[in-house]
């Protein structure tokens, strides 16, 4: 498995405080059967702004630390870059950076309101010949109140990174039915962990990964763990399958309305 979506790196952002934290993480990954992670700072102008010639002299360290521990586990240097209408002139310039150097790009929108220049913000990325992929929509209030949103977004050429632990419910209810519904209905084409610190998600994923498995099988779960984060680290196509029609229960219904997460 390629875990793509991480806060490895120590006081880059809100994910891992100190190289020793770091290596923990890194080690958790292992065990749990991770061979690769991809480092996904958070980039956001006036919040977290290591440009990427820093990130990348972080990864190095780090590598070097997990050889000394005799770590087998491959790092790979990406941004989970907050959407803002100068994202292009972010990567030009070097300050933010696509995944492993590829066409891929991971971003995130505010949790609570959807941006007025989405769509303009898509049309421009794939213009510049980038693949936009969302990190866990799950988690957005306004996906949460209208999923058939992810559906528009993948028509649009929007790929879908959820999070592994929503499927436990670490995000709430909400974001636990929506992820399932996503699963179920072909509109998520990778699996992170977005993992910020030790003894939190990485633990947690042998259960996490029996659930996916009931959900999806295991065809599929090797597919969003291993063989799309592979094509993305390769710069190649993902092929996706034909979203289909979120229908939620009465009883999911019902909970997305009166559960206060």
């Amino acid at each position: 498995m390629i875990d793509f979506h991480t806060h490895i790196l120590p006081n880059i952002d809100d994910g891992a405080r100190s190289i020793e934290e770091t290596i923990d993480l890194v080690k958790e990954a292992q065990k749990v059967g991770f061979e690769a992670i991809i480092s996904t700072s958070h980039y956001m102008e006036g919040y977290y702004e290591t440009n990427t010639p820093e990130r990348e002299v972080w990864i190095q360290a780090i590598y070097q630390k997990i050889q000394e521990e005799n770590l087998k586990i491959k790092l790979y240097l990406g941004n989970e870059i907050y959407l803002s209408e100068n994202m292009i002139q972010l990567l030009e310039e070097g300050r933010a950076c696509t995944i492993n150097d590829t066409s891929y790009i991971l971003f995130e929108m505010p949790l609570n309101a959807e941006p007025l220049n989405l769509y303009n913000m898509i049309y421009e990325m794939l213009q510049n010949k980038l693949v936009p992929i969302l990190a866990h929509p799950e988690r957005y209030s306004f996906v949460q109140q209208s999923p058939e949103l992810v559906s528009e977004l993948i028509e649009k050429g929007v790929l879908m990174q959820c999070n592994y632990a929503s499927i436990e419910g670490y995000y709430g209810t909400r974001a636990k039915i929506i992820v399932k519904k996503l699963l179920q209905n072909n509109m998520v084409h990778f699996l992170g962990s977005d993992v910020h610190r030790p003894h939190t998600i990485y633990p947690k994923m042998p259960q996490i990964i029996e659930k996916l498995t009931k959900i999806i099988g295991k065809e599929k779960l090797e597919e969003l763990t291993t063989k799309n984060p592979k094509l993305v680290l390769q710069n190649k196509r993902i092929e996706k399958e034909e979203p289909n029609k979120i229908e939620l229960t009465l009883a999911e219904k019902i909970m997305m309305k009166i559960k206060k997460d």
